[in-house]
């Protein structure tokens, strides 16, 4: 069985985690690892000798697919050119609504323009949650779903808190008010010289904190917080068919970073089994995702 080549690009929490998730899948091999060329040194020290640490993509050889370990605000600039090249790409954009589905748009065409296929919003949140909510509402097609996270490290949310001008290091905590409402607790290094009071200021103005309760506190030294844990429960009240108090309920608690690298990485399974064209998890059947055959898919899982 010929190997899906799978590069990761950026070397961050969820970085490390698609890593771990590639060396443990039977069908795919790591074509290396892609970062900015000021971090190349720090990458090669991280890693084993024998895997490849690159600062552009054509350096790697034949790569299929490129798992993009980046922010959010960056997927759409860094997948473009790969799909027109006709590399494949996965990323985890975590900004929900009218943004996911113009980033679907652009990415598609680039896609079909290469003969590659993208595979986007691919991490639990949106992601594997979203496949929740769709069986959820499957099952209770009229009622309510909610969708409560935390207490944890919103990833996200803490790289942008830490792309704020005289923030020197950050982290952002979700916690769960109920009812899918959510407060923030932005904890902030800063650089001297800065107020906390402005800083805060331009945290709660962006669009990633300005729709929930923020609260943003000055600390001596983030590390000492960081704590990668998260989760999520779901719950919905819905009506199947005629019939009302029908009540369902889905709860994880997860290492964020590991399980967004592990769905980024099943999803790059997933991208090579579909036409051209750009795809969110829900498009996609989920036997695309698992390694094996369809039949011993079945056979396992139905």
């Amino acid at each position: 069985m010929d190997k899906t080549r799978v590069a990761v690009v950026g070397l961050g929490n969820v970085g490390t985690g698609a890593l771990d998730a590639i060396e443990a899948a039977p069908d795919l091999d790591l074509a290396g690892v892609v970062v900015r060329e000021h971090a190349l040194c720090r990458a090669r020290q991280l890693l084993p000798p024998h895997v490849s640490v690159v600062s552009r993509m054509d350096e790697l050889g034949k790569v299929d697919v490129a798992v993009l370990a980046v922010p959010s605000r960056s997927v759409e600039k860094v997948a473009v050119p790969l799909l027109q090249q006709g590399i494949c790409t996965v990323d985890s954009f975590d900004i929900h609504g009218s943004e996911l589905w113009r980033l679907r748009q652009e990415l598609d065409q680039a896609a079909r323009q290469g003969g590659a296929s993208a595979v986007i919003a691919a991490g639990w949140d949106p992601g594997t949650d979203s496949l929740i909510r769709a069986i959820l509402a499957l099952q209770a097609p009229r009622g309510i779903t909610y969708t409560n996270f935390g207490p944890g490290m919103s990833m996200g949310h803490t790289v942008v808190a830490k792309e704020k001008e005289g923030v020197k290091n950050a982290l952002s905590l979700t916690l769960p008010i109920g009812y899918g409402q959510h407060r923030r607790q932005v904890y902030v290094e800063l650089e001297p010289g800065y107020a906390l009071e402005t800083i805060a200021n331009a945290i709660k103005q962006d669009p990633y904190f300005s729709h929930d309760e923020t609260h943003v506190f000055a600390v001596k030294d983030v590390a000492k917080l960081t704590d990668t844990g998260h989760g999520v429960v779901m719950e919905r009240h819905g009506t199947a068919g005629k019939t009302a108090n029908q009540f369902f309920r889905y709860e994880s608690r997860v290492t964020n970073p590991a399980l967004t690298g592990q769905v980024m990485v099943s999803s790059a399974r997933a991208a090579k089994r579909q036409p051209p064209g750009a795809y969110t998890i829900l498009e996609i059947p989920i036997v695309s995702f698992l390694p094996g055959t369809l039949q011993s898919i079945i056979e396992q899982y139905v």
